[in-house]
């Protein structure tokens, strides 16, 4: 074996030894936070033995169970509006072509890249004048803030996907569709959302799961009564984190895996391209 050889197995093991490092970085504590919710303890750092108890809190405890149930609630609501407004916009750009396309593209991209405590100072005092400076009621209720925050970002990563898969499809069906006298109603409900379905399906998981874990903007927008799991979580931060927000984080990880997986797998079988949608996303 030749000295270039050895050096490029020697390189390869250390690469390998650093990308073990590196994940062990960063999932041990994701890990730890797992085993921690099965601690029977009253501090999560403390540990005293197995329990399933701390799962049973968030059936026992109120203030558990609404928290879980607003974020789970807000995040279904901002998958509809986000999916619904992304799909449009998504399937616009991709049979609409032209100059305005662009200008558009950078506006989503725009918020896309708006880091997320930008997006929450602003949201704050324009939610606060339309609900009570203007009197609009829906502006005044928790979960219509709460959704309308968090579908800022997914209506962009909608429109990204939805305008992947379009791209990529033969916009000809359609015409044909036209030429057999289909009305348009009738050709985008036949023709053109079955076949971007797949990826409106992913639109959906993935804002479902983007609100799970929505932070910033909820600890701004959110109104007493309609405290979500990620505010309550960091309200918990005061007295010391109990075993019972492991547990339900956990829940939350599962639920938020389980989405993912369900997007990996609708967006393989359409055959959709990870490249052509990193590519749509950048603007090509």
């Amino acid at each position: 074996m030749t000295r270039n050889a050895r050096r490029g197995q020697l390189g390869n093991r250390l690469l390998a030894v650093w990308s073990v490092i590196v994940f062990a970085f960063l999932f041990l504590p994701i890990i730890v936070i797992i085993a921690y919710s099965f601690n029977s303890g009253r501090l999560l750092v403390a540990w005293e033995g197995f329990s399933m108890a701390p799962f049973a809190a968030i059936f026992e405890k109120p203030v558990i169970r609404d928290a879980v149930m607003v974020s789970i609630r807000t995040g279904l609501i901002a998958a509809v509006l986000a999916s619904l407004l992304g799909t449009l916009a998504g399937i616009a750009m991709a049979r609409r072509p032209g100059r305005w396309v662009w200008w558009f593209l950078g506006l989503l991209l725009l918020v896309s890249v708006t880091p997320e405590i930008v997006d929450a100072v602003a949201l704050l005092p324009w939610l606060v004048f339309l609900g009570q400076d203007l009197g609009i009621s829906l502006f005044s209720d928790g979960t219509a803030r709460l959704v309308v925050g968090h579908s800022l970002f997914s209506v962009a990563i909608v429109s990204y996907i939805v305008r992947a898969r379009l791209v990529g499809q033969d916009a000809r069906l359609e015409e044909a569709s036209a030429d057999l006298y289909a009305t348009p109603l009738r050709t985008f409900m036949k023709i053109t959302l079955p076949l971007a379905m797949p990826a409106v399906l992913a639109g959906v998981l993935l804002s479902f799961t983007l609100s799970l874990d929505n932070t910033v903007a909820s600890a701004f927008v959110q109104v007493s009564g309609t405290t979500p799991w990620p505010v309550y979580v960091l309200s918990a931060l005061r007295s010391g984190l109990r075993p019972e927000i492991a547990a339900v984080s956990t829940i939350m990880l599962v639920l938020t895996l389980i989405s993912l997986a369900l997007v990996a797998l609708v967006l393989k079988r359409a055959g959709d391209s990870a490249t052509q949608i990193a590519r749509t996303m950048a603007g090509g």
